[in-house]
């Protein structure tokens, strides 16, 4: 009590006899109040309350008042309690002093608790830094299990396979890429502009699609008007491992977003509840190119998903797992879900298939340049220059035979370094020698093509001697061109009632040009079909997709009408209609390559493609027709007797008697 007293200053004590109970009652109060909130606490919160004077008052009331200001933390609390109110206002202030004793003890308890746990998890933490310490300084401790995986990991690393044959004769400049100067000058063209333009390029495999995109853009990198950067990627994927997830729990190319409870993100985000989202190689590319081999095997949902990052030039991340309110949520990882990932890059798809394989919309947002099929005589040039490279020598001839049994530059290094391997192996020291090379000889590349079961891709069909009834079509599969030997032979029937026989896997449109040819004949010759029995066939049975083969039909036809001989170095393509004109057809740039492959030195196509094909294109004579007759005088070597006046009128005579459709009267009469 005296630090009490002491402690407000009370002046004026009463004597200790004269002190009521209810005196010693509320000092008492005091007493404990100033163990639960310290004295200095104590005063403030008085003074706050403006209670200090009831405190150092004599009177009970107005000290019982003082408490209930403090305690109650009220400084308007009035007036002070009646003489008859001292006991219960007392006892109020007790319960209340009660229960702020029981809160301050469970308040210790539980801080203590807390500190035990931060204590501890202070010691476990300390503990593993100590273990990461010693990690560090002594590498070496692990596991039994450990050390056996990472000694065979050594071992693994320390066997290495020599340089790989594709690798060393893989073009490393662009000189090097032979047979597509037009294709590669497009292609710089449209990368080392200010405005780069996605692009999509086609051809058959193995003609130098990839390289020549990796080589462009090495070539353009850090230029002046160029926007690539000297490190811009280069990001090559493959369409046929890209699948579309409809979850969208795996997407490598646009992205995704693992979440922190199936899919695992990383512990520090799963502990949290975060989903972590994983940029794809979309974003990889950024400031580079993305090069696409085989575009065309993409899913289409995942080519509209392609579609929407190169208009927006950013991948967006979604999950139900994230919560931008979050505290915990790292910035990066914020940044992703609300800004997305940058993605500005330049597409480059690369396809062995039509255009009809890629989402049209994705196709009218980019250049499309077309790879040039390869000829013999591109393949006998890569051939040499691999030879080059591999510091070996050829048996004459033997690069010719190689471009006889492919039209691929990649299918021909293969042969030659399999017979390059047969060539070593059959050495006597089985040692290289720079100044006496391995030579290979034409037996290595047959005995490949024997274990390859390889065919003749090329066989040189063209002749120099004419023939009857033997004509050369062209086709076209892919981007590969083709020759078609189409052969017709006639025997004279009872008039009016010949028969036409074709074979049916030729395809249903080539029937139709056969019947068309048949009608375009009696005009030509003045000869009625119907007066013989006819057979037209396609050597090898190979299916003709589309007319093409019209005029080269009705050639065939007339050449065994008449007895007259066809060149046998010239091919035709042109559909033919019943008016005798030669109408226009697709692929003839991959037809001429076709006609070359065959050792065929003139061309005939209709005038409508004179634009599709530069002028002596491959050293071909290209000549450009409108009607049959037109390309007539140079498929065959002598002309054609015309049908003379009298032929024609007796042609109309007997229209009753024959089977005419109106289109062939139309002619006859005309």
């Amino acid at each position: 009590m005296s630090f009490f007293r002491n402690l407000f200053g009370r002046k004026n004590k009463p004597h200790p006899r004269h002190e009521t109970d209810i005196d010693r009652e509320i000092s008492a109060l005091y007493a404990i109040l100033v163990d639960v909130m310290g004295s200095d606490r104590l005063v403030l919160q008085a003074g706050k309350m403006d209670a200090l004077r009831y405190m150092r008052s004599h009177d009970p009331a107005e000290r019982i008042l003082a408490l209930r200001r403090i305690l109650e933390d009220n400084p308007t609390l009035s007036p002070p309690p009646k003489p008859s109110e001292l006991h219960g206002q007392v006892l109020i202030i007790s319960e209340m002093l009660a229960d702020i004793m029981t809160r301050r003890q469970i308040e210790d308890k539980i801080e203590r608790k807390i500190n035990e746990k931060l204590e501890k998890e202070h010691q476990d933490y300390v503990k593993d830094i100590r273990l990461q310490v010693l990690k560090e300084e002594n590498p070496a401790d692990e596991t039994p299990h450990d050390k056996k995986k990472r000694e065979e990991l050594q071992e693994l690393e320390e066997v290495h396979l020599t340089q790989s044959v594709m690798e060393l004769l893989r073009p490393q400049s662009l000189e090097e890429i032979v047979g597509q100067e037009r294709a590669i000058k497009a292609l710089r063209s449209k990368l080392a502009s200010p405005y780069p333009q996605h692009l999509i390029l086609y051809g058959p495999p193995g003609v130098g699609k990839t390289t020549a995109a990796r080589l462009v853009l090495e070539a353009v990198r850090g230029t002046e008007l160029s926007p690539f950067k000297e490190n811009a990627p280069f990001v090559e994927t493959d369409g046929t491992t890209l699948r579309w997830d409809p979850r969208d729990v795996t997407n490598p190319l646009i992205g995704s977003v693992h979440d922190p409870i199936y899919q695992g993100a990383q512990k520090q985000l799963a502990d949290g509840g975060i989903p972590e989202p994983k940029p794809g190689l979309v974003t990889d590319a950024h400031g580079g190119i993305l090069f696409i081999d085989e575009i065309g095997e993409m899913d289409l949902m995942l080519q509209n998903k392609l579609l929407k990052v190169l208009e927006d030039k950013r991948a967006y991340f979604e999950s139900s797992y994230y919560d931008p309110t979050d505290e915990r949520v790292p910035p990066y990882v914020k940044m992703l879900f609300e800004n997305g990932a940058p993605a500005d890059f330049v597409l480059i798809g690369a396809t062995t298939r039509d255009s009809s394989a890629i989402n049209p919309a994705l196709r009218s947002r980019c250049a499309e340049i077309y790879f040039e099929p390869l000829t013999p005589a591109h393949i006998v040039e890569i051939v040499l220059n691999a030879a080059k490279k591999l510091n070996v020598e050829l048996e004459d001839g033997l690069a010719e035979i190689i471009s006889e049994y492919t039209i691929e530059g990649r299918k021909a290094i293969n042969i030659l370094a399999d017979a390059y391997s047969l060539a070593l192996d059959r050495a006597e020291d089985k040692v290289l020698h720079i100044d006496r090379p391995i030579k290979i000889t034409k037996q290595d590349v047959y005995e490949v093509a024997q274990a390859s079961r390889l065919y003749q891709y090329v066989t040189k069909k063209a002749s120099s001697k004419a023939a009857v009834g033997h004509i050369f079509g062209l086709g076209v599969s892919g981007f590969i061109g083709s020759v078609i030997e189409i052969e017709a032979v006639v025997f004279e029937a009872e008039k009016g009632k010949g028969t036409i026989r074709f074979n049916e896997t030729a395809g249903s449109m080539a029937k139709d040009s056969v019947f068309n040819a048949a009608s375009v004949l009696r005009r030509v010759t003045g000869k009625d079909i119907h007066d013989y029995d006819v057979h037209i066939n396609v050597i090898g049975g190979g299916n003709i997709d589309g007319p093409s083969a019209g005029t080269a039909i009705l050639a065939a036809l007339v050449s065994a009408v008449t007895g007259k001989k066809i060149r046998q170095d010239v091919a035709v393509t042109g559909e033919i209609s019943l008016q005798g004109k030669v109408r226009p057809v697709g692929g003839v740039f991959e037809k001429a390559y076709g006609a070359k492959q065959a050792g065929i030195k003139t061309l005939i196509i209709p005038k409508e493609n004179a634009k599709d094909i530069p002028k002596g294109h491959l050293g071909l004579k290209i000549f450009a027709v409108d009607t049959a007759e037109e390309a007539f005088k140079k498929i065959f070597a002598e002309p054609i007797d015309e049908p003379t006046t009298s032929t024609k009128q007796e042609q109309i005579k007997n229209i009753s008697s024959t089977t005419v459709t109106p289109e062939e009267l139309e002619m006859l009469t005309s």
